[in-house]
């Protein structure tokens, strides 16, 4: 599988005019699972995404429970369970492209977006995109997962694009990836026939120790491989910690399941053009579970009795 990934990327290089990342980068991509690319997001678009947040969050005062709507029939607005007036914890804001000119730009325009090309492209797509933070002293942690089991595609060429909007430090809860894990198996996320959305805890101890955090700057990006096993811990700090995520996946991998964060713009050409070809590798996992609640972290809050 990995080689014709190499030889997919490889191939478009040379048709590549933008050089967000040099060679040396690219490469390390392949063998890591992940890139970092500073500045990529202009001061303009990083204020401007901050604004939208923030009155977000202002406007989350006013609920004690997941609000607003989505295509999903889903609110759009989770809230952690120590959510209150007083103490605002908005956890997740899902597509906010649909509500935000801000973001729908971003997901549109970004230097990330030109990495990407670089690296699957150059036909790409967008699939799907929200918005993960933690508040200051907030509880929030996202167990070790693979964003592929939530998403199965005709070929793994996604990448999740993690934007930083705040500085993003070893104690407000960075990402944190084990590299290389974009070359290994695809871990199960069912467990005891519940989907949890999250690797078993026999997973999670064989790999933690290789897991490197992820951090930098406000206006910075992660690149990540959707197979990439990562998480992040709480926000042991008193700054936040939001990040824009949008993903993309090549022209030519087609979803297999229903979008799990469904938007009126998934499958929008963002770079390139439509070629209606389909690109298929050979891979076997469980289907995942469509989310019922506001976000993913419900399916997480199912991992507690896991047998370890």
């Amino acid at each position: 599988m990995y080689s014709l990934l190499w030889t997919h990327r490889r191939f478009y290089d040379g048709l590549m005019t933008s050089e967000t990342l040099t060679g040396d980068e690219i490469d390390s991509y392949w063998a890591n699972g992940f890139a970092f690319v500073e500045n990529a997001l202009t001061a303009e678009q990083l204020e401007a995404l901050v604004t939208d947040f923030d009155s977000w969050v202002e406007e989350s005062r006013h609920h004690s429970e997941p609000y607003g709507e989505t295509l999903a029939d889903r609110p759009r607005f989770d809230l952690a369970p120590d959510h209150s007036a007083e103490r605002p914890v908005l956890r997740r804001v899902a597509s906010p492209i649909e509500i935000s000119d801000a973001y729908l730009e971003v997901m549109r325009n970004n230097k990330a977006l030109d990495a990407v090309a670089q690296l699957v492209g150059p036909n790409v797509e967008f699939n799907n995109s929200k918005i993960n933070a933690k508040q200051p002293g907030s509880s929030t942690e996202v167990k070790y997962h693979q964003d592929f089991m939530f998403q199965p595609h005709t070929n793994e060429d996604l990448i999740t694009v993690l934007f930083f909007l705040d500085d993003v430090t070893l104690e407000n809860g960075p990402l944190n990836v084990v590299p290389g894990t974009h070359r290994s198996q695809l871990f199960d996320h069912w467990h005891d026939g519940v989907y949890t959305g999250a690797v078993s805890a026999a997973v999670e101890r064989e790999h933690v120790s290789r897991a490197v955090p992820v951090y930098g700057s406000a206006g910075s990006a992660c690149l990540m491989h959707t197979r990439l096993l990562h998480g992040s811990a709480p926000n042991n700090s008193d700054r936040p910690r939001t990040l824009f995520i949008s993903e993309y996946r090549a022209e030519d991998s087609k979803p297999l399941q229903v979008n799990h964060i469904p938007s009126r713009y998934q499958g929008e050409v963002v770079r390139g053009v439509r070629t209606n070809r389909v690109r298929c590798s050979g891979y076997e996992m469980e289907f995942p579970e469509v989310p019922t609640g506001a976000s993913f972290f419900s399916q997480q809050a199912n991992v507690g009795e896991i047998a370890t």
